[in-house]
């Protein structure tokens, strides 16, 4: 198997959670994807880097990440691989208010500012937490290429209406949870 159909199984034995529970969104489902217990995975988090990395390759950029919490790891994946293949990737974190102390930053990191970036989540059910993300990096005077998630439960058409491309590693039918 590659890395795509590795990460899958991974998501499929460690990350889907049958039982109810309240989205972020506030939706209710039958189930829950926890992506942290794939990302915070010793042999998955490699994959998910490689996975993304893979998936958009075609966009050019040169740093990632997203509204904390669900986009760390991701960023932090993502830059791993890319150093292992002699890329140039930073990361950054996208606090969900600024700071009210210190230097004050919304954004921590390496400045972003008149760079090409993609805003990553692990999983998006509304677009609601890229979109925050996107909007912050965009008042930082980022250049936001795109948006990337591990697995779309439906954000696609909203981060699509803000003007973006979106890309997803696996739909919820990838995994067996919708038909």
């Amino acid at each position: 198997m590659g890395d795509h159909d590795d990460l899958r199984k991974f998501i499929i034995d460690l990350a889907v959670v049958h039982g109810r529970v309240v989205l972020s969104s506030g939706r209710e489902a039958d189930w829950y994807v926890d992506l942290r217990r794939v990302t915070l995975h010793h042999q998955a988090a490699p994959l998910v880097g490689r996975v993304l990395l893979d998936l958009t390759a075609d966009w050019e950029y040169d740093a990632v990440g997203g509204l904390t919490l669900g986009a760390d790891p991701v960023a932090l994946s993502m830059l791993h691989a890319a150093s292992a293949t002699d890329r140039s990737l930073d990361a950054f974190v996208v606090r969900k208010a600024g700071k009210a102390h210190g230097l004050q930053r919304r954004i921590e990191g390496p400045d972003v500012a008149g760079r090409r970036v993609l805003a990553v989540e692990d999983t998006s059910t509304t677009g609601g937490s890229v979109l925050t993300a996107v909007e912050a990096l965009r008042e930082a005077g980022a250049d936001v290429v795109g948006v990337a998630v591990i697995v779309d439960r439906g954000a696609g058409d909203a981060v699509e209406a803000a003007g973006l491309p979106y890309r997803a590693a696996y739909t919820l039918a990838d995994l067996g949870l919708v038909a």
